[in-house]
């Protein structure tokens, strides 16, 4: 079934006073990656804190660990129903509200004077990036006419994926030379340029349906991706058979199956049109957004205690060190619509998939101790340029399998998928990561005190500082975890390899057939305009 044999139940309205020059469109598109970029940046640098902040909020690790995700777990929830909301309201008031909740919620974290009030921030700030993230894309894809929107598509996959990597090196530098409430500036200076930007030059747009708000789908999916997050952040902390866990799993399952029977229900009013995932685009978009991220994520889990118990990095050398990776990654998504439109989008993302496959391989079988960080940057680039190309064409897949009054929904559902693989991504790679570390150094801790033994099971860096109180075996002990991490780092690698090569066979076989959008219905009938900013 193809997008243009669906059901229509809407127009949309596009207030602007005409199209926007080629000046404009560059001023949007900026005024959308600024936004993106704070609250990417906000996922993934708050990491760099952890320790700052146990100490002065008197917190446990686990205490800490909610502090951090509690943010994504909020923007993953709220993604679909206020990517859905912002299509009818309007993207722009959507924007703006969600700019200003994000920048309140950064002041209110950096001011926290407990961990409570810095949670509730947190929560606080995680609904304002739901708001914000989907709008951005839904911006970009309303907007830009269609030979331009795959390399605006480019640039703001880009920021997605490469925006976490500069948003960690960039909080890391303000913990270094400063205090790390400063963190919080970063965010804050970036939303108030976007809100000026997004204020001034931002057009809106928004979706006129005869039907009612699918409110009943809203919040099923809510449930659904809340019990399925909590699964994969709290999986590996509290025991993948622990009782919260086994029930949050089975609550997301269960809310996940009535989502998507309520949604085949209700058809022409639902909050997402499920049987859009028969389609090549959205599906083949949507598994390759998925793994990708999900590797990506994985990666970083494995690439920091490498930096920073194994070569003795500081966290701002070790963040420093991902930087090209990062850089090639954003270089390649801009660059992807261009190959999409030589060789088809299937192509681009089958070359892009195969040589972030080749990356992994180069890291599995060239890390070493001795070899440092040589060892592994070939793989490290590799990697950057193929999820680059891989990136770029799975959203504009996704983005053009929707009509285009439903870009908030599609938008929200590229970044759902995101975030879900960057959480599935980092229990698995992580879990392989320890199990290989464990399995691999209980043969080499004879000699060593029972009790120094056994905190060296426990992870690497454990086991670095634990060996002031292993005497005489004090080197060695260091350098069998720091063997024994490697051994782990190549299981998790050739896992992560057998993952990319069987999604290279599906989009092989089963990738989008074109990098043209669909038509979608709400193209074929006639646009209302509304000259009103």
């Amino acid at each position: 079934m193809s997008t243009n044999q669906l059901p229509q139940a809407a127009a949309t309205d596009v207030s602007g006073g005409g199209a926007p020059d080629a000046r404009q469109l560059r001023t949007i598109l900026i005024a959308v990656s600024i936004a993106l970029m704070a609250v990417i940046a906000s996922v993934s640098g708050l990491n760099v804190a952890q320790t700052h902040m146990a100490v002065e909020f008197g917190a446990s690790q686990s205490t800490v660990l909610w502090i951090i995700n509690i943010y994504t777990l909020a923007l993953a929830a709220l993604l679909l129903p206020l990517g859905a909301i912002g299509d009818r309201l309007g993207r722009k008031p959507m924007l703006i509200a969600g700019l200003a909740v994000f920048g309140v919620a950064s002041v209110a974290a950096g001011l926290a004077p407990s961990a409570e009030v810095m949670l509730a921030a947190r929560v606080a700030g995680g609904i304002g990036a739901a708001m914000i993230m989907p709008i951005t894309l839904a911006v970009i894809t309303s907007t830009f006419p269609e030979e331009q929107r795959g390399r605006a598509i480019g640039v703001w996959t880009g920021v997605a994926g490469g925006g976490g990597i500069l948003g960690m090196f960039l909080s890391a530098l303000l913990v270094d030379i400063a205090d790390w409430r400063r963190l919080f500036v970063l965010p804050v200076v970036l939303i108030t340029v976007a809100l000026a930007m997004t204020v001034k030059s931002v057009p809106n747009s928004r979706e006129r349906s005869a039907h009612s708000f699918d409110t009943v789908g809203a919040l099923v999916s809510t449930v659904a991706v809340v019990g399925l997050i909590f699964v994969l952040q709290e999986g590996p902390e509290r025991g993948w058979t622990a009782p919260a866990t086994l029930t949050s799993l089975a609550v997301g399952l269960v809310a996940g199956a009535g989502f998507v029977a309520w949604e085949l229900h209700r058809r022409d009013a639902s909050l997402l049109d499920v049987r859009l995932f028969r389609e090549r685009g959205l599906a083949g978009g949507s598994i390759t957004l998925l793994v990708v991220f999900g590797v990506q994520a994985g990666i970083a889990v494995v690439l920091f205690p490498f930096f920073q118990a194994v070569l003795g990095w500081s966290g701002l050398l070790s963040t420093a060190a991902m930087m090209p990776m990062a850089v090639m990654m954003m270089m390649t998504s801009g660059l992807a619509p261009k190959l999409a439109a030589r060789i088809s989008a299937r192509s681009t993302m089958a070359v892009g998939i195969a040589l972030a496959g080749v990356g992994l391989v180069l890291m599995a079988l060239f890390v070493s101790v001795d070899g440092g960080y040589l060892s592994i940057l070939p793989g490290m680039l590799a990697m950057g340029v193929g999820m680059g190309l891989s990136m770029t064409p799975s959203t504009e897949a996704i983005t053009s399998s929707l009509p285009r009054a439903k870009q908030g929904v599609a938008s929200a559902l590229n970044d759902v998928t995101r975030e879900f693989g960057t959480a599935l991504g980092v229990a698995l790679l992580g879990a392989l990561l320890s199990a290989g570390y464990r399995n691999a150094i209980d043969d080499k801790l004879h000699g060593i005190p029972q009790g120094t033994a056994d905190t060296a099971r426990e992870g690497i860096a454990n086991a670095v500082e634990a060996a002031g109180s292993a005497g005489s075996h004090a080197q060695d002990m260091v350098h069998a975890a720091q063997q024994s991490f490697v051994d782990g780092w190549q299981q998790a690698m050739w896992a992560g390899v057998a993952v990319m090569g069987v999604l290279l066979v599906y989009i092989a076989l089963r990738g989008p057939k074109t990098s043209a959008p669909a038509a979608s219905p709400d193209e074929a009938e006639p646009t209302e305009t509304v000259a009103a900013r």
